[in-house]
C-alpha cells in the first residue's frame, strides 16, 4: 500500500501539467445540455473522446450508456475495475450551455454536478498513459444515464444486470466536494404531491378551495409526523410550486419530498402514513390530491473498515485532504446491493449547487484527480479481496 502513497506528489504534479486538456473536457462534455432522458449527445461526444485517446473499446450500449474499456494485461480473465461518472444533469435546459473558464474557476450550468467528474472520467485515459500506468484487470469507464430524479439510477442498474463478466470494485465519482468518502446509501424514497382543483361554475369565489392552501395542509400534517431518533430518519421537502397570478386562486400546486432512513423499513412506514395523510385530505377539500413515488433505494453499506475504505481513507490523508463520510445516493447503492465494493469520491471544490452560476476551482482538481490512479492501482492489487 505504501508504495501508491508514496507516488501521489508525483500523480499530482503530473496531473497538473495536462491542465489543458482536463479542462478542455469539462467544457467540451459539459457544454453539451443532458437533462435526465436527454443524454444522448453528451454520450456520443463522450465515446469520441474516448475514441481520440485510443481506448480499446468505445460504445454505447442499447441502453443509452457510454462505455469505454481500457484491457488489462493479465492473460487470465480478472474481474473489471469500474470508474463511473453520472451523465446527467439536474438542469431541465435542451439548449447547449456556454461554460466560462477563468485562471481559477470553471462556471457553467450543471458543472458541479455532473460535468466536471464526466470531463474528468474522459481524461482518465490520457492521465493513466502520462503516469505511464498499466493494470492487469480491465478498466471500465463509463458514464450512466438515466440517474437522477425519475431516472432512478435506471442506466446503471440495467449496466450491471447485463454486465458478462465479474466485477472487483468500482468508484464512483461526483465533482464536488472534494474530500467526500461515501461507503453507505440509506433507504429513501422521493415522491411528490400534486393537487389540482377543477375549474367549475359552481364554486362561489370566496369558497373556491385553494391548492397551495390545500399543499399547506399536507405539508402541516407531514410536520406532525413523529420522527425516531433511532433508527436515523429525516423526511425533506425539498421543493414546492404552485398558481399562476398574484390576484387569482391557485387551481394547482405541489410538493417534492424525501424520506431518508438507515431502516428501510420505515422509509416505507412514512411512505404510508403520507399516503393517508393524502387520503385523508383529499376527502376533507373535495380536491384531486396524488402521491407519487418518483425514485427509491434500498439501505446498503460497506463496513467502515472495509479494506477499500481504509486504502481510500489514507489516499486523503497522504493528499491532506479531510475525509468526510455521509450517506450517498449515486451509483454506489446500486453496486454495494450487488456485493460489489465500492465508494464515491468528490473532485473538486465548488459553489452555486444546482444554481445558473454553479462553478467549480479549478487546482483542487489535480489533487481530486490523482486520488483515482492511485486508488485503482490498490484495486488492481485485490484491496477489494479482503
Amino acid at each position: 500500500m505504501d508504495k501508491y502513497l508514496d507516488v501521489l506528489p508525483t500523480f499530482v504534479d503530473k496531473i497538473r501539467g495536462v491542465r489543458e486538456i482536463i479542462i478542455s473536457n469539462i467544457v467540451l462534455i459539459g457544454q453539451i445540455s443532458a437533462p435526465t432522458f436527454h443524454e444522448r449527445r453528451r454520450a456520443e461526444r463522450l465515446v469520441e473522446r474516448f475514441a481520440e485517446f485510443q481506448v480499446d473499446e468505445c460504445t454505447i450500449d442499447d441502453f443509452g450508456n457510454p462505455i469505454g474499456v481500457i484491457h488489462g494485461s493479465s492473460s487470465s480473465v480478472k474481474p473489471s475495475i469500474f470508474v463511473v461518472a453520472h451523465l446527467d444533469t439536474f438542469s431541465e435546459v435542451l439548449v447547449d450551455q456556454h461554460f466560462e473558464v477563468t485562471d481559477k474557476t470553471i462556471s457553467g450550468l450543471g458543472v458541479s454536478d455532473n460535468s466536471a467528474a464526466v470531463g474528468v472520467l474522459a481524461s482518465l485515459p490520457d492521465i493513466f498513459e502520462r503516469l505511464g500506468l498499466r493494470f492487469e484487470s480491465d478498466i471500465v469507464l463509463v458514464a450512466p444515464v438515466y440517474s437522477l430524479g425519475r431516472g432512478n439510477l435506471r442506466g446503471i442498474r440495467r449496466l450491471l444486470k447485463a454486465w458478462p463478466t465479474p466485477i472487483a470494485g468500482a468508484i464512483c465519482l461526483e465533482s464536488v466536494e472534494l474530500g467526500r468518502l461515501n461507503y453507505y446509501s440509506d433507504g429513501m424514497i422521493r415522491g411528490e404531491i400534486d393537487c389540482s382543483i377543477a375549474v367549475e361554475e359552481k364554486w362561489e369565489r370566496y369558497h373556491k378551495p385553494n391548492a397551495i392552501l390545500v399543499i399547506n395542509e399536507v405539508i402541516n400534517s407531514i410536520l406532525k409526523l413523529r420522527l425516531p431518533q433511532k433508527p436515523r430518519t429525516q423526511i425533506v421537502i425539498g421543493r414546492i410550486a404552485g398558481g399562476f397570478n398574484h390576484g387569482k386562486i391557485a387551481y394547482d400546486a405541489k410538493i417534492g419530498f424525501e424520506i431518508l432512513s438507515d431502516s428501510d423499513d420505515m422509509v416505507k412506514e412514512l411512505f404510508a402514513d403520507i399516503g393517508d395523510i393524502v387520503a385523508g385530505i383529499n376527502k376533507a377539500f373535495a380536491v384531486e390530491l396524488k402521491l407519487n413515488r418518483i425514485s427509491n433505494l434500498g439501505a446498503t453499506s460497506l463496513r467502515y473498515n472495509h479494506p477499500l475504505v481504509k486504502c481510500a481513507s489514507r489516499i486523503l490523508d497522504r493528499l491532506e485532504i479531510e475525509a468526510v463520510s455521509e450517506p450517498s445516493e449515486t451509483a454506489l447503492s446500486i453496486f454495494l446491493q450487488r456485493q460489489i465494493p465500492a465508494i464515491t469520491l468528490g473532485i473538486t471544490s465548488g459553489d452555486n449547487f444546482h444554481q445558473e452560476g454553479a462553478m467549480v476551482e479549478i487546482e483542487p482538481i489535480f489533487k481530486g484527480i490523482a486520488q483515482i490512479p492511485a486508488l485503482v492501482m490498490a484495486m488492481d492489487n485485490g484491496v477489494c479481496d479482503e
